[in-house]
């Protein structure tokens, strides 16, 4: 049960204990004794900020009353680096109580400079200086040139490709790879705009892919272009291999009339690798193993060794059993009239 009486009497005691502390001459000489260093921290630091010192500051930039047939084709920077020089009360002054206004630049004093301008350092030191104290001595500025890039409504519309490689593990393929949107709408002066037929990813190098890829990717690589959107979704298709194998016949070409070859075996089996969504469709009559006549002619150990003609661009890792064939060129009697 709560007590109220013997509460008020705990806070009264803890009280009385603190006012007896703090009247104690211990106390007193605690005290005595911080007002001093205080005192002493004081004129210390009034001493140092006294002394010389260099900083860096960061001040915004802006460029304004850009008309709206107009695309800043590169990024303009937000802000400069500014290192300075004064004393140590100025540059606090800066720290904690000034603030600096954007430093700007207005289009129409540009815009018969090209679709390429460059602004000054001096100019750009000048509209900073303005700000800082006369005692304040300006030692750099970084980036100490701005520049930009726009086009004035000139625009195309470009096919989408990928700058790198996608690349699948062990025993997967790649099957396609895709963008959506397929094109993108790329925006520059029109000396570049004309040298432009396609819009290219940054570099992507992706490898071991086993199942799909979705993922944005940023399009770019060249100043003073810029694509709207800017960037895509880009979907990378994979696929397993399976080996299959079929019977195809070995074929002479360019035989003269009357000759004809027959090889033992008179068909060979063809072992490949295919992608399970293609499994079925392929068959032995997309595969061509032919050997011509001047190949025999030339052959001196009696059997032919076999290459495929055609195949199908999906089938990797393609290997003929046997590689060489037995043969012998039969000559067929022309039929004549009684």
């Amino acid at each position: 049960m709560f007590d109220k009486e013997r509460t008020q009497q705990f806070w009264t005691n803890i009280v009385k204990t603190i006012r007896v502390f703090l009247l104690s001459e211990s106390c007193r000489e605690a005290l005595v004794f911080l007002f001093f260093v205080f005192v002493s921290l004081g004129f210390w630091l009034l001493n140092t900020l006294d002394d010389v010192y260099k900083t860096e500051f960061r001040v915004p930039v802006r460029l304004k009353d850009v008309p709206k047939e107009v695309v800043l084709t590169t990024d303009f920077p937000e802000n400069v680096q500014v290192g300075v020089e004064d004393r140590g009360t100025v540059l606090l002054n800066y720290m904690l109580g000034r603030t600096f206004y954007p430093v700007t630049f207005d289009f129409k004093d540009y815009s018969t400079m090209g679709t390429h301008v460059r602004i000054p350092s001096e100019e750009l030191s000048k509209k900073i200086v303005s700000q800082l104290n006369t005692s304040t001595k300006l030692l750099y500025v970084r980036p100490d040139t701005l520049d930009f890039i726009y086009a004035q409504g000139e625009a195309k519309r470009l096919p989408v490709r990928l700058n790198g490689e996608v690349e699948a593990g062990r025993q997967y393929y790649v099957s396609s790879v895709t963008f959506s949107p397929d094109s993108v709408v790329a925006y520059a002066p029109r000396e570049v705009l004309d040298t432009l037929k396609m819009a290219y990813t940054y570099r992507l190098q992706v490898e071991g892919l086993t199942d799909t890829l979705r993922q944005y990717v940023s399009l770019g690589g060249q100043r003073g272009v810029k694509f709207i959107p800017s960037s895509i979704q880009m979907t990378a298709c994979v696929d397993m291999y399976s080996e299959k194998t079929v019977e195809v016949p070995v074929v002479g070409i360019n035989f003269p009339a009357g000759k004809v070859l027959r090889t033992f075996p008179s068909k060979v089996q063809v072992t490949f690798q295919v992608g399970l969504k293609r499994f079925m469709d392929v068959s032995a009559n997309e595969f061509f193993i032919g050997v011509t006549y001047e190949d025999v002619l030339r052959n001196k150990d009696g059997k032919l060794p076999l290459a495929l003609k055609t195949a199908p661009d999906w089938v990797n890792h393609v290997r003929i059993a046997p590689a060489s064939v037995e043969y012998l060129i039969e000559q067929q009697l022309e039929d004549t009239e009684e």
